[in-house]
């Protein structure tokens, strides 16, 4: 979630804040508003650990970037990272997939940082909030609807997760995630609302392409998983398209410039859904085993009869679309055009 704070006067260089500056999107955020001219503040739990925050040394290079310190569960740990900011993108969120007490270690945590930070940003700013990121990663999970049967079915931002439904079948791959996800944008929206805040928030679905961040989990090594050979990461692609109806795609270039594109908008309100490419597993295998027949890529899925040939249900991008911007990676080959080189970058693939 990216929120405005106090404006900018003059020509002088505007500073943004991205939450949470080892995680895969937000290194990609911080490069690129470090590139566009922006001073950046970005907070990490621990910011000596150099094995998740050698990148931010090497992004320091490019322009002003403070890395600060700061915990979800620690009153006040945002303050200093928020304050004299013009946007404040909060990117960072809990990401337990393996909770044993999901409620308690995972939702719980999660809709409460979010109206924390959210409150640090109303007592710090003027009370223009804007909200790229609000659902972070995966988003497609946000799209869980049991009661749609057949094909065809096109999906926007009117469409929610039911999440009474995710509590009571727990689906496989992160169904607390998910119910996690719904419930701290829906207390965003009320808290906004009670404020007199203006939020708006960008809905990702799995995220691809090459990012600064050095240690990479979730999206890119499922989406890898074709070429590595990673049963795991090819059973969470399987799972994403058997709950949702389809996987979809969007390249994490493409991702960070909507989050940016939103924030400066002034007439941009409410949710966005950023997706470039609905697919299917079987379309991505027969893709990949075509580009890269290096990798032996298994194309042969006769064994699981309920992958799907077509994407049954698709997420639209109509209305960020319809509002200017566009999409830069809009095929497989161009969501894949970096993806081996940051593979073997990250230890996935071998060199």
């Amino acid at each position: 979630m990216a929120m405005s704070a106090a404006p900018a006067g003059g020509n002088k260089k505007k500073t943004a804040c991205v939450t949470g500056g080892n995680r895969y999107i937000a290194s990609a955020l911080i490069k690129m508003l470090l590139e566009k001219g922006y001073a950046v503040k970005t907070t990490v739990r621990n910011p000596d650990d150099m094995a998740k925050n050698s990148h931010l040394k090497d992004l320091q290079a490019l322009a002003p970037l403070e890395v600060l310190r700061a915990d979800l569960d620690a009153e006040g740990s945002f303050d200093d990272a928020v304050a004299g900011c013009d946007y404040a993108f909060l990117v960072a969120a809990p990401a337990n997939l393996v909770a044993q007490d999901p409620e308690k270690e995972l939702i719980e945590p999660a809709v409460r940082a979010t109206l924390k930070r959210d409150e640090v940003v109303r007592e710090g700013g003027d009370g223009e909030a804007r909200g790229p990121d609000l659902v972070g990663g995966r988003g497609l999970h946000d799209y869980i609807r049991p009661e749609l049967q057949g094909d065809g079915h096109v999906l926007d931002e009117d469409s929610w997760s039911d999440v009474e439904h995710l509590r009571a079948a727990k689906p496989p791959l992160w169904w607390a995630y998910c119910v996690s996800k719904v419930l701290l944008e829906k207390a965003a929206c009320r808290f906004a609302a009670e404020h007199g805040i203006s939020l708006v928030t960008v809905c990702p679905v799995s995220t691809v392409g090459a990012a600064p961040a050095p240690i990479v989990s979730t999206s890119v090594p499922a989406c890898l998983s074709f070429l590595s050979g990673d049963e795991a990461g090819l059973g969470a692609l399987k799972g994403i398209e058997k709950t949702s109806g389809s996987v979809q795609l969007v390249h994490v270039d493409d991702l960070c410039r909507a989050e940016l594109f939103v924030a400066k908008e002034d007439a941009a309100a409410g949710r966005y859904i950023c997706c470039a490419v609905n697919t299917t597993v079987v379309e991505l295998a027969r893709f990949l085993a075509h580009k890269y027949p290096q990798y032996n890529v298994k194309t042969n899925f006769a064994d699981d009869d309920q992958l799907l040939e077509k994407p049954r249900v698709s997420l639209s991008s109509g209305k960020l679309v319809r509002e200017g911007f566009e999409f830069r990676y809009k095929t497989l080959d161009e969501m894949y055009h970096d993806m081996v080189g940051y593979g073997k970058a990250l230890g996935i693939l071998p060199n």
